[in-house]
């Protein structure tokens, strides 16, 4: 389920955020999820943003230090918001496994960690930048990629790599491997790569 609201406010209220609102012919979509190993603990946070086609426009992610969950959980949401704002654009849509900040976010519960609230304020005052807004939660399962992003920012700021000390893979980037088919298997030379790493085979003989 999801709220959405249209027209820019000041100073928005619980329940003035989110009058229901058709969606617009165009839009952003960001998937955003944040953790900390420990709560609290090493922390960071990732967001895949792209169009409405589903189209993939941006991969971010950050490593925070020495935060909570709800802490990366609202920076992936702020790193959202500031992309759409800076990059122009008034329309977005916002996916998050976080029931809380969800909940938070659309009025249904207190901000109680003082913590959050200053960053509560800030996501709220960014959101009547835009002229169409809506948040939905998601179980885990359906936020897989900005999941891995997450998780990326939290083992390149403790320094971790993948197994044989190769470096680890940036968001959204490429590298070019070389690989034999054995048993029907794509086995790639050198270090293995990151669970859900996706690839494209090019065959040669």
């Amino acid at each position: 389920m999801s709220s959405s609201f249209r027209g820019k406010r000041s100073s928005p209220s619980s329940s003035s955020l989110f009058p229901a609102a058709s969606p617009p012919e165009s839009y952003l979509i960001a998937h955003v999820d944040g953790g900390a190993r420990g709560n609290p603990g090493p922390a960071g946070y990732g967001a895949v943003i792209t169009d409405q086609a589903g189209q993939k426009v941006a991969a971010l992610s950050e490593y925070l230090g020495h935060q909570t969950n709800n802490y990366a959980e609202y920076h992936g949401l702020l790193a959202a918001l500031d992309y759409a704002l800076k990059h122009g654009h008034k329309a977005l849509k916002v996916v998050a496994d976080s029931e809380l900040l969800v909940k938070q976010i659309r009025g249904e519960y207190k901000v109680k960690s003082p913590t959050l609230v200053d960053l509560h304020q800030q996501a709220r005052q960014m959101i009547t930048q835009l002229d169409w807004f809506t948040i939905q939660h998601v179980l885990r399962g359906g936020n897989q990629e900005a999941d891995r992003l997450a998780n990326f920012a939290m083992d390149k700021g403790m320094g971790r790599s993948l197994p044989n000390g190769s470096p680890a893979l940036s968001p959204g980037g490429s590298q070019e491997y070389t690989g034999t088919v054995r048993n029907g298997v794509v086995v790639v030379d050198g270090a293995p790569l990151p669970e859900g790493t996706r690839v494209q085979i090019r065959v040669r003989w």
